[in-house]
């Protein structure tokens, strides 16, 4: 469907899928990554989640940057989802295993 597209309008829904991957993605990664940061932190409880949730601020500002210095818009994509998937499993494994945050 993009191939068929002229260059102006190709290179405009490529920045477009680059937006929503930073936002949606990038937020996806940001949370997963928190929750797993929370989860493997050596520290109290408390002091784990504070961790994990101010670095949060820090990877969303840095995937977003990543996204948009790739050169291909689905490489960036699977940049993002693929760590994001692995980050949803280990949760999953340490959920099932009993560690707590």
């Amino acid at each position: 469907m993009i191939k068929n597209l002229s260059a102006d309008a190709r290179y405009r829904w490529e920045i477009t899928f680059r937006v929503l991957t930073a936002i949606f993605g990038g937020y996806v990664l940001t949370i997963t990554s928190g929750i797993l940061l929370a989860y493997v932190l050596p520290m109290s409880k408390s002091d784990a989640v504070t961790t994990a949730m101010l670095l949060s601020f820090a990877i969303y500002a840095g995937t977003a940057m990543w996204i948009f210095s790739q050169r291909s818009w689905r490489k960036a994509i699977a940049g993002i989802w693929i760590p994001a998937a692995i980050f949803c499993a280990l949760i999953t494994l340490l959920k099932l295993m009993g560690v707590t945050p």
